[in-house]
């Protein structure tokens, strides 16, 4: 039976004298485990994981200070330990390392050298900055002898093959990775002949192999290919950390894995590791293939809930002497890093000793009262100094303080002997005010080669390096413009490297910290020999001359001055977050987090760590896997897929209590970021209902700062915004979600896979709550396993709405929201067509809701109810393609008939894409064309014309909005004037709206105008401008306010009649491509959020899951 029926099998195990042992037997089942991990209740980082759980000592095992305990020197402060259930399945667990692999020897099926179909489910860090591998037939020690490859790096999947077998030869196809589960499928194949004359790969993912597959990307390219048929092993993971661009086996689960020969073609491998027994070395798979793992790499199907180290280890017992026990407290490997931790050196102190292997370095970053410059290689004796100021200038990024010399300098220092390598480097950093008013030593060395002594002197225009035999004849003579010598840091090179033929080149040079490089060199028989040591006088004109890290190295390459001189400025936020923890010898796997971040200053290690994460807006937590760290890259955060979804219905998925809490505790509505030793940007809300507004249309001022290691002064800006976005979103948080297991044990599968940072849903919750799904982020969870049936989780959550992010073509994520729009009219809880106006004003108007059936349906939200968008029109729209006879217009393009209002039927007529209305007798009657279509506010777009010229008076076009009669209405009105002037003006009814007003433009028979109107309130604007001319923008020729006979809603129309006086025998008004542009029809399924109600005009209607631009 299995749990909650039968105990847990858990599994305590601690690394007593180096050797992981099974302590479960001694584990108390009186005082539970309890595991806790990430970040509690908003706290700005995550506190060190914590353990606690008694061990039976009655026979002194757990006494590490006790010399009777059989641990005695075998356990003791930081003891690792670890704890792990059993998971549904097993798979092969990857360790990441270069031997740990599985693989299955060639075979002639195995020998693809066509089109390819490989397919392998993996749970992965797919968004590690490594490379990693997955797949492939790739001979590592053997260039020539090899096939196929598919590797990771960096949010990106890469297939490569070669034709001959060579890596020289090898061709690639790269995919970006969309955002997928932990747990993924990915599938990549290869059509070498496409029957066009090309090559096709494409790349798909799926949540598993049996699940349905999504096309990530194709490439296709010109020219045939093939595979070329190695001896090569099948292997998971091959290892290539030898290879020029280091490579390492998978760090995570392979749960199973396809070869096809041919796309979709015969399986002639197939790995399936989930009902492998757990300790299996070799199995053959259901194609025959048999596969053996190598070192570390192992089948399993233990789920790992902590790795920690026991920072405490207290001996306790009842007063009889029977009872014995230790209270055992265990920490994550965090809390070692932040205690007794000194900073980390500079990066040139760092790195010139780690990458350059130097045989004399002399840092110079000595306090202001040294004397002498010490170094850290042993056997170097200090660098005797005279006219030195040390720690007088700290502006070298790759470095703390450096000393300044004055006019008497001088530095003498011994390098001790080392083997001849043919090649050296002496280097220093230096930063020169300006140019000697004549020449000056920067520099004097000795070595044994042809050229025994070098003087390195720096004049008004040139720096000269000269090399002296040992007869004192001038042998080097090498001299440079001074090129960027002089106003900023420089990396100051000279080398020696024998060239074979009894030939030695000498070169100097000098980089631009942060810029470009300069030298050159000569080329004199005789050897290179070795450095012995440094004796410079620095010449008087050198003074205030800044010089630092001198180092002496048995090569002629300068990289180990490279990044280190600018302390890595511009690095990737995660590349350096992985190299800290190489450098430190920390594990740290790391998402992709291109965040540029600027100069690493000395500091400790988890403060340079916390300066990436803090920059990145990403989150630092602990491996639960092994004593490591995790670093989860904001940009993950976006979109990212549900990993567990509980169902309040179903018993057991949410235990009590779940109590939403509606707070100002993550309330911040004026943010600013600066960049240290930089620029700053400010970001505040004034417009949304957590606004700096006082209640009620906001909430007041809820502000802070950040300074944040930025590389580039325009990071702020992006950064405020997303932060001000993160501080007001306008949602209850749920600080605890409790899980009962045993209750629900359906749920263990997912939730021993759930970890920091992951995404759940709670469906259908109570009818007393907002409707679901509530969306979380699991920033932190209490773990109390009671043995031996209970099992709880306590997830520590926040709200997951903020994190939803534009993603470009995505269904649900890649639609731009409204900038604003309201219902234009009152709708019953049943209406399936809602009115929806885009708000405007004089000066802007809102982009419409998008009319492309192609983009439907979306969902929409309103008044805390979600509706789904299945169509979307203007509310009246007529393109008068079609012929109508007098008589009428018939219906519109859209469907709408008119409503005939003054003269008959007989006067209306379409022809020639024009709606028509012909007044041959009586013209100054009012001849309308209205809908049945009731809003407030409207925007109408219309093109108009006339048959001629009035005479007598105007002829005259109407807008009717709020349309109910001819007296009781808004019309806008086009008169076209006598002569040809056209004038603009607005009525109440018939009642003038102050006066009429001239345009400056003209009219003849025919010409057509675009027309747009605006009603705004009772404010009606309007534009008239020619056609095919670009439409006027910031200027209304009309602008008029009704202030009487005022009218709330109606109709809309259009029409004309001619004033007073008018003589034409015959007025004709044409209309064409009419449109009432706002408000649009919306038709909808209503209530899919469970949400029932009417609707009143004036409602915000949005986007349900708006598309929010992340940077």
């Amino acid at each position: 039976m299995a749990f909650p029926q039968t105990p847990i099998e858990l599994l305590a195990e601690m690394q007593i004298g180096g050797v992981w042992t099974d302590i479960t037997g001694d584990l108390y089942a009186r005082a539970p485990l309890s595991i806790e991990r990430g970040r509690q209740d908003e706290a700005a980082r995550v506190d060190p994981a914590r353990a606690s759980f008694q061990l039976d000592n009655r026979q002194n095992k757990y006494s590490p200070r006790n010399p009777r305990s059989a641990n005695y020197g075998r356990i003791g402060r930081n003891t690792p330990v670890r704890f792990s259930v059993p998971g549904t399945e097993s798979y092969l667990a990857m360790t990441g390392l270069p031997t740990d692999i599985a693989s299955t020897p060639d075979h002639a099926s195995l020998d693809i050298v066509g089109d390819i179909d490989v397919r392998i489910e993996v749970t992965a860090r797919w968004y590690d900055t490594e490379q990693q591998t997955l797949i492939g037939k790739w001979s590592q020690p053997t260039d020539g002898n090899r096939s196929w490859d598919l590797r990771l790096q960096s949010a990106s999947c890469t297939w490569v093959w070669t034709p001959t077998g060579l890596s020289a030869d090898a061709l690639t196809a790269q995919f970006t990775l969309p955002p997928l589960p932990r747990r993924a499928a990915l599938r990549l194949t290869m059509d070498v002949d496409n029957g066009a004359g090309g090559r096709t790969i494409t790349l798909y993912w799926s949540t598993s192999l049996s699940g349905s597959w999504t096309t990530i990307g194709t490439v296709t390219v010109t020219g045939t290919t093939s595979i070329f048929n190695s001896t090569a092993p099948l292997e998971i993971s091959p290892d290539q950390s030898s290879a020029t661009a280091t490579r390492y086996p998978l760090r995570g689960r392979v749960h199973r894995a396809e070869l096809r020969s041919g796309i979709g073609g015969s399986v002639v491998a197939a790995p399936d590791m989930r009902a492998l027994a757990p300790g299996t070395t070799s199995w053959a798979d259901s194609a025959g293939r048999t596969w053996t793992l190598a070192g570390a790499a192992a089948i399993s199907n233990r789920e790992y809930r902590l790795h920690a180290e026991v920072s405490s280890w207290p001996p306790r017992w009842d007063p009889s002497g029977r009872d014995i026990y230790v209270p055992v407290e265990a920490s994550g490997i965090l809390r070692r890093l932040g205690q007794g931790r000194k900073a980390l050196a500079s990066t040139l102190r760092r790195r010139i000793p780690a990458v350059g292997a130097p045989v004399a370095y002399w840092p110079m970053e000595d306090g202001k009262d040294a004397t002498q410059a010490y170094s850290p290689l042993p056997g170097v004796t200090p660098l005797v100094v005279s006219g030195f100021e040390f720690g007088a200038d700290d502006s070298l990024f790759g470095s703390s303080a450096l000393p300044k010399i004055d006019a008497t300098a001088s530095m003498r220092g011994t390098v001790p002997p080392y083997p001849a390598t043919g090649q050296w480097l002496v280097s220093y950093m230096m930063h020169s005010p300006g140019a000697p008013a004549s020449a000056t030593t920067i520099l004097e060395f000795t070595t044994t080669g042809t050229a025994r002594r070098f003087v390195l002197t720096m004049d008004s225009d040139s720096v000269d390096l000269t090399g002296y035999d040992a007869a004192g004849s001038t042998v080097v003579s090498i001299v440079f413009s001074l090129l960027d010598f002089h106003g900023h840091w420089i990396n100051l090179n000279l080398t020696a490297a024998d060239q074979g033929g009894g030939n030695v080149r000498y070169e100097l040079g000098w980089t631009v910290v942060d810029g470009t490089g300069y030298g050159g060199g000569t080329t004199i028989a005789g050897t290179a020999g070795i450095v012995t040591d440094i004796s410079t006088t620095f010449g008087p004109l050198a003074a205030d001359m800044r010089i630092g890290h001198l180092g002496v190295l048995p090569t002629s390459s300068t990289i180990a001055y490279v990044f280190g001189d600018n302390a890595w400025r511009g690095e990737e936020a995660s590349r350096r977050i992985v190299r800290l923890g190489g450098e430190e010898s920390v594990p740290i796997v790391s998402d992709y987090a291109p965040t540029p971040v600027d100069a690493q200053r000395p500091n400790t290690l988890l403060t340079l760590l916390n300066e990436c994460a803090d920059a990145d807006l990403g989150v630092l937590y602990e491996a639960r896997d092994r004593l490591g760290l995790v670093y989860k890259g904001r940009t993950t955060y976006h979109n990212q897929p549900v990993a567990l979804t509980l169902d309040y219905s179903v018993a057991g998925h949410v235990a009590p209590p779940l109590e939403p809490v509606d707070d100002d505790q993550r309330v911040r509505n004026d943010r600013t970021v600066t960049r240290a030793n930089g620029s700053s940007a400010r970001a505040v809300d004034t417009t949304s209902p957590l606004s700096i507004l006082p209640p009620p249309a906001g909430v007041g001022v809820y502000d802070d700062a950040r300074t944040l290691n930025l590389r580039y002064d325009s990071q702020p800006e992006d950064i405020a915004g997303w932060l001000l976005h993160m501080g007001t979103w306008d949602e209850a948080r749920y600080p605890t979600v409790h899980i009962n297991l045993a209750a629900a044990p359906s749920l263990i599968p997912a939730v021993v896979q759930l970890d920091i940072g992951d995404r759940i849903q709670i469906i259908n919750p109570p009818v007393w709550l907002p409707p679901g799904p509530i969306d979380l982020i699991v920033e932190g969870y209490t773990e109390v396993i009671s043995h031996p049936t209970g099992w709880d989780i306590f997830l520590n959550c926040t709200p997951a709405g903020p994190w939803s992010a534009a993603f470009a073509d995505d269904s649900v994520y890649g639609r731009a929201d409204t900038d604003s729009s309201v219902l234009g009219a009152d709708a019953t809880s049943s209406a399936t067509t809602l009115l929806v106006h885009t708000t405007q004003t004089a000066d802007s108007s809102s982009p419409r809701w998008t009319q492309d059936p192609a983009e439907m349906p979306f969902d929409v939200r309103l008044g805390g109810e979600v509706v789904t968008a299945t169509a979307i029109t203007s509310l009246a729209e007529d393109t008068f393609a079609r012929t109508v006879a007098a008589g009428g217009w018939g219906t519109a393009s859209d469907g709408h008939t008119y409503t005939l209002t003054g003269g008959t039927g007989a006067d209306r007529s379409v022809s020639g894409g024009l709606g028509l209305i012909t007044a041959t007798s009586a013209q100054t009657t009012l001849r309308m064309q209205t809908v049945a279509e009731t809003c407030a506010d409207a925007e109408i777009r219309c093109t108009v014309s006339v048959n001629a010229v009035a005479t007598g008076a105007s002829m005259v076009t109407s807008f009717a909005m709020r349309w109910s009669s001819a007296s009781s209405c808004y019309r806008a009105r086009v008169e076209w004037g006598v002569g040809g002037a056209i004038g603009l003006s607005a009525v109440v009814g018939s009642t003038l709206i102050d006066t009429s007003v001239s345009t400056s433009l003209t009219y003849t028979a025919g010409q057509q105008y675009e027309v747009r109107v605006r009603l705004i309130g009772h404010r009606i604007l309007m534009r008239i401008w020619p056609t095919g001319t670009i439409e006027p923008t910031g200027i209304w020729q009309l602008d008029r306010t009704a202030t009487t006979g005022l009218i709330t809603s109606g109709q809309v129309g259009i029409g004309g009649g001619a004033f007073s006086g008018n003589t034409n025998a015959t007025t004709e008004y044409r209309f064409a491509n009419w449109v009432v542009a706002s408000p649009q029809r919306m038709t909808v399924t209503r209530s899919v959020n469970g949400i029932t109600k009417a609707q009143t005009a004036g409602t915000d209607v949005r986007l349900a899951q708006p598309a929010i631009t992340s940077y």
